[in-house]
C-alpha cells in the first residue's frame, strides 16, 4: 500500500505464483491438458523467482531502473526454457521447481542475512526454506509430494511470520530513531498514569539511563513531589470538552538528584484502539530560564552596584505606599546625590568611577536595616526606602539614617591607589506628608536634595511647599529659556568700573538681563540657576561672550577705546572643551586684544573641579586673557586659590564694603584683604560702592578700583558712552557725585 513497503507486494506475488503453480500442476490435470499446464507452470515458476529477487533487490535498496528493464526478458526467457526442458522431460518439472525456487531462496536469505541483521530471522527461515526445497528436488517422488506440500507449507507459514516481524521491526525501529531524534523529550501515558512509550531524551532530561527505566512505571515514581492525584487532575484536563490542545505549562520538575529542571510541557490527547492516552513532550528551557533571569536582572537590577535599579525602585515604592496606606504606617524616601562624582570620572575614567559607585553603595547598604532599600537610580544619585514606620517617626527615623549616610560618606575612599573623598547631598520626603503617592515622593526628595546642594556640601534637607513653588518656579523657567536666545529675548547692561585714584573708566562689566515674552522681566538670580541645572548655561555665556566682545569691538574708536570688559563664567563653561578656542574666536573677530578681556570666576568654581579649572585657566593665562576671582571672603576663601590658580584681580564682596563706615572689624578687615592683595601682586575691586565716604576711604586704604551705584549703576550701551563723556568733562575731584 505505501511506496516503502513494495518489497512485500513483491514477495506476496512471488509466494502467489508460486502457490498458483502448485495447485495448477497437482489438480489442474481434470481440467487443463499437458500441454497447457506446463508452460503455464513455467511462467508462474519465472513470475516467482522474479517477484522473490525483486522483492529482495527493493527490500535492500539495490533495485535499479536498468534491472526493472530486464525483469520481463529474463522471466520470458525462464518461461521459454523450461517449458522447452519439462515438455521433453515432464517428470523434472516438481523437482526442477523446487531446484530452482530453493536456490532463489537460499540467495534471499543470504542476501538478508548480510546485508540487515535485524532480518536474520527472515533470512534464516528463507534459507531454510531453500535447503528443503533443493534437498527434496534430489528425492522428490510422488509418493512424498504429501511430505513435501506439509514441509513447505511449515517453512512458508515460519517466513512469512518473518516477513511480518522484519517489516514490524521496521516500522518500530523507524518510530524509535523518530522520537529519539527528537531535541524534546517525549512520553506517551496511559489514563492510570502508567509510562507506555518514552524517548532517550525524555529519560536523560528526568536523570534516568533509558527509556526502559521509564516505562512500565507511574509518573508518580518518576518526580519526588510528583503523586498520583496531581497526574490523575493533568489527565482530567483531556477529558474537559472545549480545551484547546496542546496544553502548555511551564513549571520546574525536582528530580531524583535534587536537581532543579525548568520545563515546558505540551500535553496532547491520543487515542489508541478505542483508549484514550496522553502525549506529553518536555522543552528543557533552562537557557530560556536563564535568558528571561538576565533579562529580568537587566530590567531590575543596576548592572554596576548589583542593587535595585529606577524601574525596580519604582515597582517597591509603589508597593510600600500601598502597604503604608493599608496598616496605617508610614516610611521614608532619601534621594542620596554623590557630590563632585564628575570629577572622579574626568581624572580617572569610568572604570574608576564605578568601582566609586560599588563602594558607595557598599556603604549606604551598611548603614541601612535589613527592611530598607537601596537603589541606583541613575548616575551618581541613589534612593533608599525606609519601609514600615510608625505614625509620627518618619521624619525622624530618616534624619537618623541620613545623618549615618553622611558620616560614613565623610571617610576617603581607596580609588586607583588614591585616597578620594566623597560627600552627599541628601533630600527627604515622608509618605504622607510629602506625597501621597511613588512619583511624588520621589519628586519632592529630589527636589529637596537640590535644596540640599545649594546649602553646601554634606547637607540634608526635608521638603517643604516653598521647595515645590520654587521647582515649579524653575520648571516654566526653563522652559521659557529655551528658545529665549533666537527670540532675541536677552541683552547686556554694563556697570562701570573706575579706577580709585584718578576716576577714570577703565573696565565694564557686562551683566545678563533676560526680557521674556511669556514671564516678562526676569531676573538673574531667577534664570542663572536654572539655566546651571539644565546645562544651558553653557550656550547663554557663550552668547554673553560674543555680544560683549562685539560691543566693545564697536566702542573702540570712541570714549571706550580700549576698555576691559568684565564678564562672568560658570563651571559649566570651563568645562567645555570648546570654552579656550570660543574666547580665542571672539576676541579675533571683534580685533580685541586678549587683555581686553577679564573672566570672573566664584571661589565655588574652582572647588567644583580643581585640576580642570586650573588647565583651562592655564591656557587662557597663556592667551593673556585675566582672570578674576569674584565674591571674594563669601565662599571657602582658601588662601591657596589666590597662588594656585594664579589669579589677575580679587573682587572684595559688598557684603564687607557696605560697612566700613561705620564698622571697625569691616573696615579692619577689608584692609587686610587689600594689603594681602597687593602682597600677592593682584588687583582689587571693591564692589558695592555706594556712598563717597566709602569709596574716600577704599582709595586711601589702595584699592585699585570701585564699582557701585556710587559709580553708576548698570546701564545699557549708548548710555555707558554718554557716562563715559561726562568722565572726560568733569576733573576727579567730581567723579564720585556723579
Amino acid at each position: 500500500m505505501q511506496r516503502k513497503e513494495k518489497h512485500a507486494l513483491f514477495w506476496g506475488l512471488g509466494q502467489l505464483s508460486v502457490m498458483s503453480g502448485i495447485v495448477i500442476w497437482f489438480i489442474g490435470d481434470r481440467i487443463l491438458s499437458e500441454a497447457v499446464r506446463i508452460p503455464l507452470c513455467a511462467i508462474l515458476l519465472s513470475a516467482g523467482m522474479i517477484g522473490y529477487w525483486s522483492g529482495t533487490k527493493f527490500f535492500l535498496g539495490e533495485l535499479h531502473r536498468y534491472q526493472i528493464r530486464l525483469i520481463l526478458p529474463a522471466g520470458l526467457l525462464i518461461s521459454i526454457v523450461s517449458s522447452v526442458v519439462w515438455v521433453e522431460y515432464p517428470d523434472l518439472l516438481a523437482p526442477g521447481s523446487a531446484l530452482i525456487l530453493g536456490l532463489m531462496m537460499l540467495w534471499c536469505g543470504q542476501r538478508l542475512i548480510n546485508n540487515k541483521n535485524r532480518y536474520r530471522l527472515l533470512g534464516i527461515t528463507l534459507i531454510l526454506r531453500g535447503g528443503f526445497n533443493v534437498l527434496t528436488s534430489v528425492t522428490l517422488g510422488p509418493e512424498l509430494y504429501l511430505i513435501w506440500f506439509i514441509g513447505t507449507t511449515i517453512l512458508k507459514t515460519f517466513s512469512m511470520l518473518g516477513l511480518i516481524y522484519a517489516v514490524q521491526d521496521e516500522i518500530q525501529q523507524r518510530y524509535a530513531r523518530t522520537i529519539d531524534s527528537l531535541s524534546n523529550g517525549f512520553l506517551i501515558r496511559d489514563r492510570r498514569g502508567y509510562v507506555m512509550v518514552a524517548n532517550e531524551r525524555c529519560a536523560r532530561l528526568l536523570g534516568f539511563n533509558g527509556p526502559a527505566d521509564l516505562i512500565g512505571r507511574h509518573v508518580s515514581e518518576l518526580l519526588p513531589g510528583l503523586t498520583r492525584q496531581m497526574a490523575d487532575q493533568y489527565f482530567s484536563h483531556f477529558l474537559t470538552e472545549g480545551v484547546q490542545f496542546p496544553i502548555v505549562d511551564t513549571t520546574i520538575l525536582t528530580l531524583h538528584n535534587g536537581n532543579k529542571l525548568p520545563v515546558e510541557m505540551l500535553g496532547s490527547p491520543y487515542e489508541e484502539r478505542g483508549r484514550l492516552y496522553c502525549l506529553v513532550q518536555l522543552l528543557d528551557i533552562s537557557e530560556r530560564k536563564k535568558k528571561d533571569d538576565q533579562l529580568y536582572q537587566a530590567a531590575r537590577i543596576d548592572p554596576v552596584t548589583g542593587y535595585f535599579n529606577r524601574h525596580a525602585l519604582s515597582k517597591r515604592l509603589e508597593e510600600e505606599v500601598a502597604k503604608a496606606a493599608s496598616s496605617v504606617c508610614e516610611c521614608a524616601v532619601l534621594f542620596i546625590d554623590l557630590d563632585k562624582f564628575k570629577r572622579v570620572n574626568d581624572s580617572f575614567g569610568h572604570a574608576a568611577g564605578d568601582e566609586l559607585l560599588r563602594q558607595c553603595a557598599r556603604r549606604l547598604h551598611g548603614v541601612l536595616r535589613p527592611q530598607d532599600v537601596l537603589a541606583r537610580f541613575g548616575g551618581d544619585e541613589f534612593i533608599v526606602i525606609l519601609p514600615g514606620l510608625p505614625i509620627g517617626t518618619s521624619e525622624q527615623t530618616a534624619s537618623d539614617c541620613a545623618t549615618g549616610i553622611i558620616a560614613t560618606m565623610a571617610d576617603s575612599f581607596s580609588l586607583s591607589h588614591h585616597a578620594i573623598g566623597v560627600s552627599t547631598s541628601i533630600g527627604i520626603a515622608c509618605y504622607p506628608s510629602h506625597g501621597s503617592d511613588s512619583d511624588t515622593l520621589i519628586r519632592n526628595a529630589d527636589i529637596a536634595m537640590y535644596e540640599a546642594k545649594k546649602a553646601g556640601r554634606g547637607e540634608m534637607r526635608f521638603f517643604n511647599d516653598a521647595m515645590n513653588a520654587a521647582a515649579k518656579d524653575a520648571l516654566v523657567i526653563d522652559g521659557a529659556l529655551r528658545g529665549a536666545i533666537e527670540a532675541g529675548e536677552f541683552h547686556l547692561v554694563y556697570q562701570a568700573i573706575t579706577d580709585a585714584h584718578t576716576g577714570k573708566l577703565t573696565k565694564v562689566e557686562a551683566l545678563l538681563r533676560w526680557n521674556s515674552a511669556l514671564l516678562g522681566a526676569v531676573q538673574p538670580d531667577r534664570f542663572i540657576p536654572v539655566a546651571e541645572d539644565s546645562g544651558m548655561i553653557v550656550e547663554l555665556g557663550t552668547w554673553v561672550l560674543n555680544e560683549a566682545c562685539r560691543q566693545v569691538g564697536q566702542w573702540q574708536a570712541g570714549a571706550l577705546g580700549g576698555i576691559t570688559i568684565s564678564i562672568n563664567v560658570s563651571a559649566w563653561q570651563l568645562a567645555d572643551p570648546r570654552f579656550v578656542e570660543l574666547v580665542r574666536q571672539a576676541l579675533a573677530a571683534n580685533g580685541l586684544a586678549p587683555r581686553q578681556l577679564e573672566l570672573e570666576l566664584t571661589e565655588r568654581v574652582l572647588i567644583d573641579d580643581g585640576g580642570q579649572v586650573q588647565a583651562v585657566l592655564a591656557q587662557l593665562r597663556a592667551l593673556g586673557v585675566s582672570i578674576s576671582l569674584d565674591d571674594f571672603g563669601t565662599g571657602y576663601s582658601s588662601l591657596s586659590y589666590l597662588t594656585q590658580f594664579h589669579l589677575n584681580t580679587l573682587k572684595i564682596d559688598r557684603a564687607f564694603v557696605m560697612d566700613i563706615e561705620h564698622s571697625e572689624r569691616s573696615n579692619n578687615l577689608v584692609h587686610a584683604i587689600i594689603a594681602m592683595g597687593h602682597s600677592l601682586g593682584l588687583q582689587l575691586v571693591a564692589e558695592g560702592v555706594e556712598t563717597a565716604g566709602q569709596a574716600a576711604i577704599l582709595e586711601k586704604m589702595g584699592c585699585h578700583y570701585l564699582q557701585g551705584y556710587h559709580i553708576s549703576r548698570p546701564i545699557p550701551a549708548e548710555e555707558l558712552l554718554v557716562f563715559a563723556d561726562g568722565l572726560l568733562d568733569r576733573p576727579h575731584v567730581d567723579n564720585f557725585a556723579i
